[in-house]
């Protein structure tokens, strides 16, 4: 959906309208309001048009998006440009489920970085001391700022994006096809281009579900998740059910069954034994 040059504040109603299933108020004077109407309409993109995006537009494009906040001031992420057909194919042919990655004209990997900082202490004689849990976490969320900053970015600059976390299901593959090294791991990848066609809102769960104040509160969990599988349905419903085989037709197929089946099986149970190579003791 895109918001109306004329009335961004109608537009962005409109936007959240669909995507909470409320009528949130919004002021006509509101600073930032075309951003914001940016924001509340995302889309994630997935048929692109073969136009190429100019490398001098990509390259502003890594710099808006490397100039996100991080933690620390460490800088721990990195983006890859896939632009080898061939690395781009073998990544594909791992995850099958994703063949149209081939079609997007640009793909990126994007990556938390812990090694440089390791190099930095090596040449300036100092011990790495945080080898836990923690630094892993701080270079996965710099990579998923860092990510998100990006999809910003591109849509400010009239493309689409979808971020593809399946790489993560062949990460023996795509870690060595990026030669990766030790201390550096992929975090998502990324499809940008110009959109063939309108994105659509994808529903999102209530406000009253994810947004608390002052303390965790999940007193109307299930009723909020019930209504929110049908509202979902009823706007775009699944076009297939998942994992039939292991746990047949159910009569009505929301979003809360479909992450039930999702979860009900193991999913990238190796990622974990990855990033111990990797260098990661995660203690």
């Amino acid at each position: 959906m895109k918001s109306s040059p004329n009335k961004p504040d109608a537009a962005i109603r409109a936007s959240l309208l669909t995507r909470f299933g409320a009528d949130l108020p919004v002021a006509q004077d509101q600073s930032g309001i075309t951003e914001l109407a940016q924001l509340a309409a995302h889309c994630s993109i997935r048929r692109f048009l073969p136009d190429p995006v100019a490398p001098e537009l990509l390259h502003l494009l890594f710099a808006c998006a490397l100039s996100a906040p991080t933690k620390s001031d460490l800088q721990q992420a990195d983006i890859i440009h896939v632009a080898d057909a061939g690395k781009r194919r073998r990544i594909v042919a791992a995850i099958p489920d994703m063949a149209w990655i081939l079609d997007a004209p640009v793909f990126l990997v994007f990556c938390g970085n812990n090694r440089r900082i390791r190099h930095i202490g090596d040449w300036r004689g100092k011990p790495f001391a945080n080898e836990h849990l923690d630094h892993f976490m701080n270079a996965a969320v710099d990579a998923g700022i860092v990510l998100m900053n990006f999809i910003r970015a591109a849509e400010a600059a009239g493309l689409g994006t979808c971020p593809i976390s399946a790489i993560r299901n062949a990460i023996d593959v795509t870690s060595s096809e990026l030669e990766l090294p030790e201390g550096v791991f992929p975090v998502a990848g990324l499809c940008v281009g110009y959109p063939a066609a309108p994105g659509q809102i994808s529903p999102r769960l209530p406000l009253e579900v994810t947004v608390h104040t002052d303390r965790y509160d999940e007193t109307r969990l299930r009723e909020n998740v019930d209504a929110y599988d049908h509202r979902r349905h009823d706007y775009h419903p699944y076009a297939k059910q998942r994992r039939l085989s292991s746990f047949g037709a159910a009569a009505f197929y929301g979003w809360s069954e479909d992450k039930a089946r999702q979860y009900a099986e193991p999913e990238r149970a190796d990622f974990g034994a990855y990033i111990r190579r990797q260098g990661f003791s995660l203690k």
